[in-house]
């Protein structure tokens, strides 16, 4: 099967760079927006027969939509193959009902996406750095879903802000198993926040796991939305006398107003992440020098190539 990139509009840089990375052909999609709001959507590139990878997100509903129509459209159009490369996957942190008559809103987006027709050689879902492991078996069977880590570029990434001697943080104990593999395999130690939840908008730390005093700290989250739970964890670690503090994400939310948010509390000296979410570009064009985006392309490339 020859190999073929498409992608959605939003997500068209990050399928640029891993056609550099993998030296797989991206093709064209011609999408249009209606006055009334509804969208047309055509593939440009013949299909038939040909191993076809979308790379898009579910960053938000009409983003979602545009992914599950352009997946249907190359399933109709002849893809032999079809994989959906979907580097944020969107509602992550709503896999679970807490309270009575909660949508488990990431259980139904997988069901959105396993509603795709299934292309003659199989459909798979290729998911970064998931908030919660077992999203992936929210997947109906006949979809084969692939999780995918992003530690190569997260450990690059917490050398370079933290050199070669730091402690390697989390903001809660949720994280704590993740962060101690990633610690371990950098040779650096780890640490973590103990913290109360004192209502359901506020929580306050207890305890600091790991001594820090005059240590560099490099807080890893895997994702960074508003930025309220670093704040905490980092304020909590100067206390104890942290020489400084980062912090490194595999996904960049950063709704408007969040990174300004951790500039200008002064208690974060950087930021680094990698491009999962479209946002992030734009947020470290508006906070040049304070925001590191790296491409997850090369990490993306090989996980396609180990899995052809």
């Amino acid at each position: 099967m020859s190999p073929l990139l498409l992608s959605t509009a939003l997500y068209r840089p990050q399928a640029e760079a891993l056609s550099a990375a993998s030296g797989i052909p991206l093709g064209d999609v011609t999408c249009e927006t209606f006055p009334d709001g509804e969208r047309y959507t055509r593939i440009d590139t013949p299909l038939e027969g040909r191993d076809v990878t979308i790379v898009a997100g579910t960053v938000d509903d009409t983003e979602t939509m545009a992914l599950f129509d352009l997946a249907c459209a190359a399933v109709a159009w002849g893809a032999q193959r079809l994989t959906l490369l979907v580097p944020y996957f969107g509602y992550a942190t709503m896999e679970r009902a807490v309270k009575p008559g909660e949508a488990v809103t990431a259980r139904y987006r997988a069901r959105l996406l396993s509603a795709i027709p299934q292309a003659p050689g199989g459909n798979r879902v290729f998911l970064v750095d998931l908030h919660a492991a077992g999203l992936e078996h929210y997947f109906d069977d006949h979809v084969r879903t692939v999780h995918v880590y992003a530690k190569p570029l997260v450990s690059a990434l917490c050398r370079r802000l933290g050199g070669d001697d730091f402690v390697l943080a989390c903001t809660d104990a949720g994280r704590a198993k993740w962060v101690e593999s990633l610690a371990n395999d950098m040779g650096v130690d780890a640490s973590f926040v103990f913290k109360q939840r004192l209502d359901g908008a506020r929580t306050r730390v207890t305890a600091v796991s790991a001594q820090v005093s005059g240590a560099r700290v490099i807080i890893y989250d895997d994702m960074i939305r508003t930025g309220g739970s670093l704040l905490g964890a980092a304020e909590a670690y100067t206390d104890a006398g942290a020489a400084s503090v980062c912090a490194v994400t595999t996904h960049g939310v950063f709704p408007p107003g969040a990174l300004a948010r951790l500039r200008d509390s002064g208690l974060i000296d950087q930021v680094a992440c990698t491009d999962t979410h479209p946002r992030a570009r734009s947020a470290a064009a508006a906070h040049s020098g304070y925001l590191q985006v790296e491409s997850l392309a090369a990490v993306l490339a090989g996980a396609l190539d180990q899995h052809r």
